[in-house]
């Protein structure tokens, strides 16, 4: 997968209300149970478990297993990638821009 496609599956995991509030309760360090992440939500475990796939798959969070539970803890490398590409491509806009800016003032 190239590094822009995996850029686009971290946009695509953060693009849901669902996926960034497990996110934000993950990001504290600890990892958590799927129980643990229902708690004060109207989420059923199955619909965290597809969330949870969701952002696996965008390698945003990790399983493992602890007994005969799984335990999720957040990985911030693939933000933390998404985040260096934005700042290139915004930076790309933005000569760009001022080089439009130039051509039309003159």
């Amino acid at each position: 997968m190239s590094q822009q496609n995996k850029h686009a599956c971290v946009f695509a995991a953060l693009g849901d209300e669902t996926r960034l509030s497990i996110v934000k309760r993950l990001s504290n360090g600890q990892p958590h149970s799927i129980s643990e992440l229902t708690k004060g939500t109207d989420l059923t475990r199955q619909a965290v478990t597809k969330h949870l796939r969701v952002l696996e798959g965008a390698g945003i969070v990790s399983g493992i297993k602890s007994g005969r539970e799984s335990l999720y803890k957040f990985d911030p490398e693939p933000l933390n990638q998404a985040k260096g590409y934005l700042e290139v491509f915004s930076a790309q806009w933005d000569q760009a821009l001022n080089r439009l800016k130039k051509f039309v003032e003159e």
